[in-house]
């Protein structure tokens, strides 16, 4: 049995999430005994930029901030979709308010900062979107990881053994 046995992750999807962003932490999280769910701006199947499809467990619509411990926002091409939807950037506004885990990687920051929750925060992202961030009023750190309360967030898939490792920290 692993240590994360009571705890219920969100991992979110849509079209053209990076493959490795949205699997290695979910079968990380599944490894610790998290109960993760995978919630999409539909109920549907999304590919990953590679093809790769992801079948949802549901809609983020439907998921509430009390029913979850964690939500993990993979990057890709998907963030720039994900961050159109009301549901999902209420989502993960809700979840940040209740002080629960918001973990984030590459591209997925412009969700965190539609949903205004990196203001006055330290975090990192692909360098790319490093601007929005600073604009939504985030400090901007080039680190493979940075943990700021609740918030964890790193550059790309290079960094998921850190992401993973302080997510799993995060939850224990």
């Amino acid at each position: 049995m692993g240590q994360l046995n009571d705890k219920r992750v969100a991992v979110l999807a849509e079209e053209g999430y990076e493959d490795l962003e949205l699997w290695v932490p979910y079968y990380r999280l599944l490894e610790e005994g998290a109960e993760v769910k995978v919630l999409g701006t539909s109920s549907e199947k999304f590919k990953s930029k590679h093809g790769y499809p992801v079948e949802t467990d549901g809609s983020v619509a439907d998921a509430r901030a009390t029913d979850y411990d964690a939500v993990v926002i993979p990057g890709g091409m998907a963030p720039d979709k994900m961050r159109l939807y009301k549901s999902v950037v209420d989502f993960v506004r809700e979840m940040n308010a209740a002080h629960k885990v918001v973990a984030f990687i590459c591209h997925a920051g412009s969700v965190a900062a539609s949903a205004d929750i990196v203001r006055g925060r330290t975090c990192t992202s692909w360098p790319s979107i490093r601007d929005d961030l600073k604009n939504a009023g985030a400090e901007w750190k080039d680190a493979e990881v940075v943990r700021d309360e609740n918030l964890i967030s790193s550059r790309k898939p290079q960094d998921l053994p850190a992401f993973c490792r302080t997510l799993v920290e995060a939850l224990a």
